[in-house]
């Protein structure tokens, strides 16, 4: 008897061990929630704990040498990710958007997933602990109205949701159907990310 797996949702993780960009990117995002009166507002406006470049600002790779930078790291592990996924495409997944995100203890994200893209992600740049971790839905839990419960003890792609504890330099990819949730962390320290789509 054979049991063979179907339909696989697959997540893509690595590591940016460049201490200086990190520290670069750091900077940048602390410095954008100081200078961003608009998406301080949008923030304030829309419950977000902290502070999000999400709805005003577009451009941060023409803005910063750094975020430049990073945007075509994120290229090579998209398209490499795409790969993996058996993407049949003419070109490489290009960079659509790039928001940053300063998250004060307590914030949460609730679940979401990223319209009109392929691929989408995040870069963990500042991560104190007990901040909050982000938790993935498996997209056919809608249609799973009559099944038992899983263990606790059930392998990770076998769980309904599947909860990461980032880490700095961490770096996640997914496809954008992929619904995802970012849980209410106990940290007093904020956490730096910057999330992006490709398309």
């Amino acid at each position: 008897m054979t049991t063979r797996t179907l339909f696989p949702t697959l997540l893509y993780e690595a590591d940016l061990a460049d201490e200086a960009l990190l520290e670069t990117l750091a900077y940048s995002i602390r410095t954008l929630a100081e200078d961003d009166t608009a998406g301080r507002c949008w923030s304030r406006d829309h419950g977000y704990k902290g502070y999000t470049s999400y709805a005003s600002l577009n451009d941060l790779p023409r803005r910063d040498p750094a975020f430049a930078d990073l945007a075509k790291l994120l290229v090579r592990h998209a398209a490499a990710f795409a790969t993996d996924l058996a993407f049949d495409l003419a070109r490489k997944p290009r960079l659509d958007s790039l928001w940053v995100n300063l998250l004060k203890g307590g914030g949460q994200h609730s679940g979401h997933i990223h319209p009109h893209s392929i691929l989408s992600g995040t870069l963990y740049v500042g991560v104190p602990p007990s901040a909050g971790s982000i938790r993935f839905e498996d997209p056919r839990l809608a249609q799973q109205m009559a099944a038992p419960p899983r263990r606790a003890d059930a392998p990770e792609d076998r769980r309904a949701f599947v909860t990461i504890a980032p880490r700095p330099g961490q770096l996640l990819l997914w496809e954008s159907y992929l619904r995802h949730e970012v849980l209410p962390g106990t940290a007093r320290a904020d956490r730096l990310s910057i999330s992006f789509n490709f398309a």
